[in-house]
């Protein structure tokens, strides 16, 4: 990973499961030239929802998300690269479905504020928080990509 590189967390939310639109959403970001540096599949209980939806435990909604969020099993992922956060939130889109340009995730396959096929960190700083509240260090993979020199400039990625 370059210097430059940021981490991000990527919560293919049930919907998209159900759905099945996880390989449309991964090739999404690997067609960009994020790295996958970590992935599993698991369902979401109530301790680790509370945690990672803090800012949204006093909202009416927050009780709906987390029954919607438990309701199938979520896929995580670890995305690496230069700018993730940013590239990320770009191919995402906004939070609200129905807002969502055409082209970006939420845009092409949602219309809701909730089932909104997935989550990406928003930060850097939170990247680094929620990769470490789903994955432990020996799940997280540190490896080069043949490509690696033909995906950035020189100067981006020393």
């Amino acid at each position: 990973m370059s210097p430059k590189s940021e981490k991000v967390l990527i919560i293919m939310k049930p919907d998209c499961i159900q759905r099945s639109l996880l390989g449309e959403i991964l090739h999404r970001f690997e067609r960009k030239g994020l790295q996958i540096i970590g992935m599993k599949m698991t369902e979401l209980g109530d301790v680790v929802l509370k945690e990672h939806y803090l800012h949204h435990s006093d909202k009416p909604f927050f009780v709906g998300l987390s029954n919607y969020m438990k309701s199938a099993p979520v896929v995580l992922v670890a995305l690496s690269g230069v700018r993730a956060v940013s590239a990320v939130r770009m191919i995402v889109g906004p939070t609200r479905g129905h807002e969502a340009p055409a082209g970006t995730i939420r845009g092409d396959f949602s219309l809701s504020s909730q089932t909104n096929i997935v989550h990406a960190s928003d930060s850097s700083e939170n990247a680094e928080i929620e990769i470490k509240r789903f994955f432990e260090p020996d799940e997280l993979f540190n490896y080069t990509k043949p490509e690696y020199p033909f995906m950035y400039a020189e100067d981006e990625r020393n």
